[in-house]
């Protein structure tokens, strides 16, 4: 390099480092507002002020200027927000010679410590790391589970190491029952294989349908009436009808209301609304139409009912919870006084002194907002972590935004130290047919990221936990949650 370039890029250093330190500054101001209070006492909810202050500024030619000058461009430091930008500043100040007083150069396990303890943090809620990989992979049981102790052995020694129980299915004794065959599956394997237990929640489906054709099949442009509190009724106007699980759905409508059906199957705008019933009108569904069943999920972006994330069959169910899983799914909690009330109800069924791990669903767009205080209340309770539960959040959401935003949760999360489920349709080709499409395996391979992939029930969920056991071992050597990590390369 000669002498006029030298110059150059000491001028370049110079003129970076006087911008990351007034960033440094601006970074500090920002994480005292955003601060909940606890924030010294907890470096995890420390370090997720800093990220959240710094995500409030577009850095994009910054670290252009930085990776031209041969130093990290910040993009990997979610887990390590203050010792990045120190080490940066430390390393431009000796490339600019700048004689200011910089921050000293972070140590290697300060510089780590974010990583060591998210790492912690997954042990304690997941039990220990298997041998091969660092996700872990939750399968949710079937109601067979609790007929088949073999079925639960044969997924324990395909790797699954964490099983869930939806308790919107079966009944206590079959959650008991299920229970015992995983605990005696642990034990034939030598593993610890946690119970997950998820509570329903105010969740709204379909009930009966009644229709002037025998199956019924919307297209768009198909009128349907949904009831509140009475059978299902049909006329001219509105030739297919639906009750609801929860009145209050109905009754809280407003013209021009969205509603999405079976995951986003069907999207249709309330037209008109009434006593204890509302019209809606199909505008989208899926080629071919989208049939009218029972018990099919409906989710409502646009209208607020106020509903409490626990029901009277949760609090029943949460004395099972308590006496037979290791953690619990708390379903549409969407604000910190939401995990308070679930405390209150676990203390008023004298909660055992064993710790039960929480798994907050983010499914509805109010606890996406939230999101940075509900982990910062929920890690002072125990152990804590986020399954994004992809289905109900993109019918919420629209599928558009759905990709944006399960990364946007990996980063807070990483930041904050709280270990991620990557749920919903994971691997659900293979998983029902035997079969796996190409875009599924893709996409089972970006789950990597997070410290937990959920697979659903079916016929080949076996196999399926076997093929996702390996595929995690490989990516395992090849990235870090947002990190590459260059293993040598064998194909060519």
């Amino acid at each position: 390099m000669n002498m006029r370039e030298t110059t150059d890029a000491t001028i370049r250093a110079a003129e970076t480092h006087t911008e990351m330190v007034t960033l440094r500054q601006a970074i500090l101001d920002g994480a005292s507002l955003l601060s909940s209070g606890n924030g010294e006492a907890d470096p995890a909810i420390a370090n997720l002020a800093h990220y959240l202050a710094l995500r409030h500024h577009d850095i994009r030619l910054l670290q252009r200027r930085l990776m031209s000058l041969g130093l990290s461009s910040m993009g990997r430091l979610e887990s390590r927000v203050l010792p990045t930008i120190d080490a940066v500043i430390h390393a431009l100040a000796s490339l600019s010679g700048v004689r200011a007083e910089a921050p000293a150069m972070p140590a290697e396990t300060d510089f780590f410590a974010g990583e060591a303890r998210l790492e912690a943090a997954t042990v304690d809620l997941f039990g220990t790391k298997p041998a091969s990989r660092r996700t872990r992979i939750m399968v949710t049981l079937p109601s067979q589970a609790a007929e088949s102790p073999d079925l639960i052995l044969d997924l324990a020694r395909a790797g699954m190491d964490v099983a869930r129980i939806n308790c919107a299915h079966d009944d206590p004794e079959a959650w008991r029952t299920m229970t015992a065959f995983v605990q005696a599956a642990a034990g034939v394997c030598g593993r610890d294989i946690k119970v997950l237990m998820d509570i329903a929640g105010p969740k709204i489906r379909t009930g009966d349908v009644a229709s002037v054709d025998k199956k019924p099949r919307l297209q768009i442009g198909d009128r349907v009436r949904l009831v509140a509190n009475a059978a299902p009724r049909i006329d001219e106007k509105a030739p297919h009808s639906a009750a609801v699980s929860l009145p209050e759905m109905v009754t809280r409508l407003s013209v021009g209301d969205r509603l999405r059906y079976d995951d986003g199957k069907l999207e249709a705008v309330v037209e008109s609304v009434a006593a204890e019933e509302a019209i809606i009108v199909v505008r989208r569904t899926k080629s071919g139409g989208t049939r009218l069943k029972p018990e099919k999920g409906i989710n409502l972006p646009d209208t607020a009912l106020g509903l409490s994330p626990l029901t009277s069959k949760d609090e029943a169910d949460l004395e099972m919870v308590i006496e037979c899983a290791d953690l619990i799914g708390y379903s549409f909690v969407s604000r910190p006084e939401d995990i308070d009330l679930l405390d209150d109800v676990l203390a008023r069924h004298g909660r055992t002194d064993r710790q039960l791990g929480l798994i907050a669903k983010i499914e509805q767009p109010l606890a996406l907002t939230n999101l940075p205080a509900l982990i910062a209340r929920a890690r002072q309770r125990g152990p804590f972590g986020v399954m994004i539960a992809r289905g109900d959040l993109a019918a919420e959401i629209g599928f558009e935004r759905l990709a944006e935003m399960q990364e946007e949760i990996l980063w807070i999360c990483e930041a904050a130290s709280v270990p991620c489920i990557w749920a919903t349709q994971v691997l659900e080709d293979m998983v029902k047919q035997g079969i796996p499409t190409r875009g599924e395996m893709t996409d089972a391979a970006m789950a990597a990221r997070a410290e937990c992939v959920m697979l659903n029930k079916g016929p080949a969920v076996v196999e399926a936990v076997s093929l996702l056991d390996r595929l995690m071992g490989r990516m395992n050597d090849h990235v870090f949650k947002k990190t590459p990590t260059l293993r040598a390369l064998k194909s060519w």
